[in-house]
């Protein structure tokens, strides 16, 4: 299989809103970029502009999202962009940031794919190198796990199932093959979801004190408050999407076959790691086959 060239967006688009956690509008800004830039956030709200490159080795840990940080400077939640641009099939991009914090929208990647899509996507002058998994990898946190075998299709294919045990979310289970056809129709207005008791925690700990039920789905005993579903199962679809912006931490196209029972921010990250490594082993042992 020929490899595909690197592909950025053809004009600068913009989304704001507000973040979930700070409460701080943001405006955001998706650059075109150059062949090898990769997905770069850009803090331009400090008085030197701070790049933190969208990878693995800059997560730091965060409860219930995905946070990178260079030089004591971080950007939260980046999880939905990365997923958007990823599921699109945008490698290189640049985002500039007016804050800390991106913002939570209605919950989904949809403003960021609308956006990348008002802007277009072209080709660049450089080949893309994707990870393409040989043996399967597999982490495990108590009854949470994440795989990633070798793939069944040229490019990513995903399986995953939730349980939430007896109430209104239960066990949803969801098997999707991620181009980005399927990406938009099945996964980018896929919201994020929480109990409206662990609502009530963040809220009474000063968090998410802007945030309304509108902003996300909020479950109750008898199901979503005053938030429609958009499909029956869009819990474990949003859990999908969460994923694909987790491994898009790799900074590769990922060509495998990912599964996944109960799985977060945290073990994603992990897998998104172990990829990594596993695929420089496998490169040094090549080298080290030729010399």
């Amino acid at each position: 299989m020929r490899p595909r060239s690197q592909r950025t967006i053809r004009r600068p688009v913009v989304v704001s809103g507000t973040g979930y956690w700070t409460g701080c509008s943001n405006r955001v800004e998706l650059l075109p970029a150059t062949a090898g830039a990769g997905v770069v956030f850009v803090r331009g709200d400090r008085p030197v502009p701070v790049r933190i490159a969208g990878l693995v080795e800059n997560r730091v840990d965060a409860v219930n999202r995905t946070t990178i940080a260079f030089g004591g400077v971080q950007v939260q939640m980046v999880e939905h962009c990365l997923s958007a641009l990823a599921g699109l099939g945008v490698d290189c991009c640049v985002v500039r940031l007016s804050a800390e914090e991106m913002p939570g929208l209605d919950g989904s990647a949809l403003a960021f794919v609308e956006a990348i899509e008002e802007a277009g996507c072209e080709n660049l002058a450089a080949p893309i190198a994707p990870l393409v998994v040989e043996e399967t990898i597999r982490m495990v946190d108590g009854p949470a796990w994440v795989e990633a075998g070798p793939p069944r299709f040229a490019g990513l294919s995903v399986e995953y199932e939730l349980d939430y045990g007896p109430g209104p979310i239960g066990r949803q289970t969801l098997a999707l093959r991620i181009t980005p056809e399927n990406y938009r129709a099945e996964l980018a207005a896929a919201r994020t979801f929480i109990s409206v008791a662990d609502a009530e925690k963040l809220r009474a700990a000063g968090l998410g004190l802007t945030v309304t039920r509108q902003d996300l789905l909020v479950f109750g005993p008898d199901g979503p408050i005053e938030n429609p579903l958009r499909w029956p199962d869009e819990c474990v679809r949003h859990k999908v999407l969460d994923l694909v912006g987790d491994l898009a931490l790799t900074g590769r196209p990922i060509h495998a076959h990912v599964r996944a029972a109960r799985s977060g921010h945290r073990l994603n990250a992990a897998l998104a790691a172990a990829l990594l490594a596993a695929d420089g082993d496998r490169a040094g042992a090549r080298r080290r086959a030729s010399a």
